[in-house]
């Protein structure tokens, strides 16, 4: 059969890239066109147009290029309709994605899958009419968004969370530490890793308060993990007389080999979590106070980063808005480093998140629901 995936981001192109492995086992015959990235390249099929050029994040960022978003749908769909794919399977980026979506169902009528679910649990819940109108199935990748999506009269199928395939993939082949540092010409000194995000005004906001904390403890060596799709050379403006490296392409490696992480809100917080690594999540947006304020009143959830909303409970500090400062998120790593009851709770709330998530198998399941569904 033939496949059309959508994935606009770092995260969607690692997700899809695996799911695509699971449909291949599940239809010898499968074949993929798709927007997205350099990992679903590898799996084979046509790239039709890379997420760099699809990226854009915050009004003023869409509104700047507007008309560079609007030619890649009008591409988008164009190619849809001339590759007339059995089915076309959204990965997250609901912005783009549920236009494409509406585009598919009611010009095309073809299926529409969505695979990764947009978060509309904390806003935008009136999204739930373009699901209902234009998705035909959403596969869950968040234990508690099934009932969620009940309460809203929409069943879902949670399969699991891929970033434990993911993860259990990678230590399956994990690196020793002595290889990693010596690959990399670092120190035989504990990491603090920095994860800055994924995009470039996420790094722009996040790295530099974070670099000037990590100067504060110099018994840890600072490693950056760079962001797939972000030139080397855009980091070098925040790093000035600092020591702290870029490593590109090793995430889990320096997830697997560091001591404690300051992690921006997203996939990258459950990632830490599950290499079992203290962090401190940390967030810079615009606005501080009213941000807090508008985040307390209008949105439907209690918490941004995925360990606790997984846990549904607080487990690791979330320092964004008003609470976003050097001086926070120094002392909250402070805490972690000196206070061992603390840092201990934290673990053992790690494990809390784990059972909820279930076992790997997200992508094989998915892809199994995906071609019983088209074959039936």
């Amino acid at each position: 059969m033939k496949y059309y995936l959508i994935a606009g981001e770092a995260s969607g192109d690692l997700h899809a890239s695996n799911l695509m492995r699971a449909l291949q086992a599940e239809d010898a015959e499968a074949d993929f066109r798709f927007l997205g990235g350099d990992l679903m390249q590898s799996v084979g099929g046509t790239l039709v147009k890379h997420y760099r050029e699809m990226a854009f994040m915050g009004f003023i960022p869409v509104l700047m290029n507007l008309r560079t978003i609007l030619r890649n749908m009008k591409l988008c769909q164009e190619d849809i309709r001339q590759y007339a794919p059995d089915v076309v399977i959204l990965v997250d980026y609901p912005g783009f994605n549920l236009k494409m979506a509406k585009f598919v169902k009611t010009v095309l009528h073809l299926p529409v899958h969505y695979y990764i679910s947009p978060k509309i649990w904390a806003w935008k819940q009136y999204r739930i009419k373009a699901f209902r109108k234009y998705v035909d199935y959403i596969y869950s990748i968040l234990p508690f968004e099934p009932a969620f999506f009940r309460k809203l009269n929409y069943e879902v199928d949670y399969v699991g969370n891929p970033s434990l395939d993911s993860v259990a993939g990678y230590q399956a082949r994990a690196v020793d530490r002595v290889h990693f540092l010596r690959t990399n010409q670092l120190e035989d000194k504990p990491i603090l890793a920095l994860v800055a995000g994924s995009r470039r005004q996420e790094i722009r906001d996040n790295l530099p308060t974070m670099l000037r904390v990590a100067a504060r403890f110099p018994q840890f060596q600072a490693v950056i993990a760079g962001a797939p799709g972000i030139h080397p050379d855009e980091y070098k403006p925040f790093l000035g007389g600092n020591q702290a490296k870029v490593l590109f392409g090793q995430t889990y490696p320096l997830l697997q080999h560091s001591a404690v992480a300051l992690v921006t809100s997203g996939t990258a917080t459950l990632e830490t979590a599950l290499f079992r690594v203290p962090q401190v999540v940390c967030y810079y947006v615009k606005g501080g106070r009213l941000v807090n304020f508008v985040f307390r009143h209008f949105f439907h959830t209690p918490y941004i980063s995925l360990v606790n909303l997984i846990a549904g409970r607080e487990v690791v500090q979330e320092l964004f808005g008003a609470r976003f400062s050097e001086k926070n998120i120094t002392e909250e790593l402070e805490r972690i480093l000196t206070d061992k009851a603390y840092c201990m709770r934290l673990l053992e709330g790690y494990e809390t998140m784990l059972q909820q998530l279930g076992k790997p198998g997200a992508s094989a399941r998915a892809a199994s629901l995906i071609v019983h569904r088209l074959r039936s």
